[in-house]
């Protein structure tokens, strides 16, 4: 029998930023262009594969709140560093699917209907920015976190994510960090990888998260992935708590 997931519990992450209250609608499309190679005499077209592209588009309810809706889209439209963007489905169970992105917000509009809501939307365009082994305008990876807070006493090593057989393309990992109330200290935030869930290697260190700061981050990595993967975090604070949000997709 087919399995079904329902929209509702989707997230969606724009850099450091926790919009999901404020969406009730995200779309990822990636499409390949096609070059004519048709020469005299045939009989039928001939195509070769191009360039691959990706669009993101959000839609919701409009809110003046702080870090809401309207202020981090009218935000980011038309900045010169490509946000990062990430649409976790069925959120809240490691080893979902998520779509992430780099993308330039190339539209932001808001409606206000008579007999309705306030809504916004935004289109977001996929680039890779330059990025070192990012070759994919989007990409489906899994959710490595729940995206729940943990209190700084309760950080260690997340459910690991078995992928069946190791990879050898590399891949790519995207941090978001909303919330981070942990004082004292820097948290630091891994992907492990391993060959038999028991002996792990670190995949991926992202930048040291400073203490009381959200922000996000991308990561490439190039060459073998192995067949399990799991996020693990610690800090050197001494109070308070983080909510992160990791993906990884491997190419």
């Amino acid at each position: 029998m087919p399995t079904f997931i329902h929209g509702k519990t989707s997230k969606v992450y724009v850099d450091e930023f926790d919009l999901s209250g404020y969406f009730n609608a995200a779309d990822a499309a990636i499409t390949n262009s096609t070059e004519d190679t048709t020469a005299f005499g045939a009989t039928s077209k001939a195509f070769i594969v191009g360039l691959q592209d990706g669009t993101v588009s959000l839609s919701g309810m409009w809110s003046a709140d702080t870090d809401g809706s309207d202020e981090e889209l009218q935000a980011i439209l038309g900045a010169t560093t490509t946000p990062l963007l990430t649409i976790a489905e069925d959120a809240g169970t490691i080893g979902n699917r998520a779509i992430v992105a780099k993308a330039h917000e190339t539209s932001y509009a808001i409606s206000n209907p008579v007999t309705g809501v306030s809504a916004v939307s935004a289109d977001f365009q996929s680039s890779t920015g330059g990025t070192t082994n990012v070759t994919h305008a989007i990409s489906a990876g899994v959710q490595l976190t729940t995206g729940a807070s943990i209190a700084f006493g309760s950080l260690g090593d997340l459910a690991s994510v078995d992928n069946a057989a190791s990879s050898a393309n590399g891949g790519i990992g995207v941090l978001h960090v909303p919330t981070n109330t942990v004082a004292g200290g820097v948290t630091t935030i891994k992907v492990q990888h391993s060959a038999d869930d028991a002996a792990w290697a670190d995949l991926i260190t992202f930048s040291s998260v400073a203490a009381a700061t959200a922000t996000s981050e991308m990561s490439a990595v190039s060459g073998t992935v192995n067949r399990y993967l799991r996020a693990t975090a610690s800090t050197a604070g001494g109070s308070g708590s983080i909510t992160f949000a990791i993906t990884f997709a491997r190419f």
